[in-house]
């Protein structure tokens, strides 16, 4: 439904769980009312802002580097069963003809009308390489890496008409403060990851318009006491925002109880890093032209590394409340207010309240997903 009348308990801005109505016209909310707060230890479903993920290769089967229409949809599909309003095409690094190709889906999937129609909506691309650095690459090709080029960035730009709006690229390589300044020229958040970038190359990208850290703690230089690095610049400089993949894998629990305590939670944002095998079986999947082995919920190439994540964005939710004691409220500004704003879609996303799009998402009370709604329409019901 693009118009209509939903009465239930919502989180509203103000942190509150309340019992409420909400109007919803041309796919926004037109209005809310707000009553008194839902009991504590209320059993009943509750309706929190979608989910916005800033890093998504795939899922369900597909993958942003298959470049077609049909792996977008089944992408999107995947994601929205799990919460997920609004995403990310996050590529992987290759030779720049299979990025282009990639990059050409994705920018006229977005300007048909199949974006957002039955699945979450793609916001535009982020660029994962190939300006990573060799020693940190993960699960990142060595044959396709390759060292940071303005003049190629300006011609996937241009190439993307708009729609690139992120990259992550290691700071500390020759030509990387050139594609930093020229990306924070064009309004592209500028993530730094697959780095053993220091302190001081951290202080300089941040100079250039670098702004974010990508998946904190993982495929970067460790934090030192001495030689703090990327680590420790991302917890003690309010310069920088980050995010992090709560898998239980990829960052042990204490240590992201640890960015919780020195960052908190209004700095950090989830992702899943969801790679093609995300909500599939164990199993071989290609990642990049590479193999990647799932068994026991994990994924990893051959030598060992782990390769992206199998997470969704409900699982990552529900971690954070039940195994890191966050509220609702603090959850949600990590899942979905902080990763709008740092895409600057915080005036329609990341909220429940008149004006924002109708991009809601109903919890029961284990924090399931029972239905996903994107723009006014529910593009996924689990009773369906």
């Amino acid at each position: 439904m693009d118009n209509g009348v939903i009465t239930g308990n919502f989180l509203f801005p103000d942190g509150c769980v309340r019992r409420g109505t909400i109007t919803i016209r041309g796919g926004k909310i037109a209005a809310c009312e707000a009553g008194e707060p839902a009991p504590d230890g209320s059993r009943e479903p509750v309706v929190v802002p979608g989910f916005v993920d800033v890093h998504v290769h795939g899922g369900g089967g597909a993958d942003v580097m298959d470049a077609s229409w049909e792996s977008l949809d089944t992408i999107s599909a995947t994601h929205a069963a799990h919460g997920t309003t609004t995403w990310l095409a996050t590529t992987v690094t290759h030779f720049p003809e299979r990025i282009e190709q990639a990059i050409d889906a994705v920018t006229t999937y977005m300007q048909s009308g199949r974006n957002g129609a039955s699945g979450a909506r793609v916001a535009g691309l982020h660029l994962e390489g190939p300006f990573l650095n060799p020693d940190k690459r993960g699960a990142h090709r060595a044959d396709a890496l390759a060292a940071p080029d303005v003049r190629q960035l300006i011609r996937w730009c241009e190439r993307a008409e708009g729609a690139v709006k992120m990259i992550t690229l290691a700071p500390e390589l020759d030509g990387a403060p050139e594609v930093i300044r020229e990306a924070a020229r064009r309004g592209i958040v500028v993530s730094a990851g697959h780095t053993d970038a220091t302190w001081s190359e951290m202080e300089n990208a941040v100079r250039c318009g670098l702004s974010h850290v990508t998946h904190l703690f993982n495929a970067m230089r460790p934090l030192h006491h001495r030689e703090p690095g990327i680590v420790g610049f991302a917890l003690a400089s309010r310069s920088v925002t980050a995010d992090l993949i709560v898998d239980g894998v990829h960052v042990h629990p204490g240590v992201v109880d640890l960015a919780l305590t020195a960052v908190g939670p209004r700095r950090l944002l989830l992702i899943t890093d969801a790679i093609r095998a995300a909500c599939m079986g164990d199993g071989e999947y290609d990642l990049g032209g590479l193999t990647v082995r799932v068994a026991g919920g994990i994924a990893r190439i051959a030598n060992g590394a782990l390769a992206g994540s199998l997470l969704t964005l409900d699982e990552a939710f529900r971690r954070l409340v039940t195994a890191h004691g966050l509220d609702l409220a603090a959850a949600s500004r990590m899942a979905s207010l902080n990763p709008a704003a740092l895409l600057g879609l915080d005036r329609s996303k990341g909220k429940i309240e008149a004006g924002m799009d109708a991009d809601l998402v109903c919890l029961d009370h284990e924090g399931n997903v029972l239905w996903t709604m994107v723009g006014g329409r529910v593009v996924y019901r689990a009773d369906a």
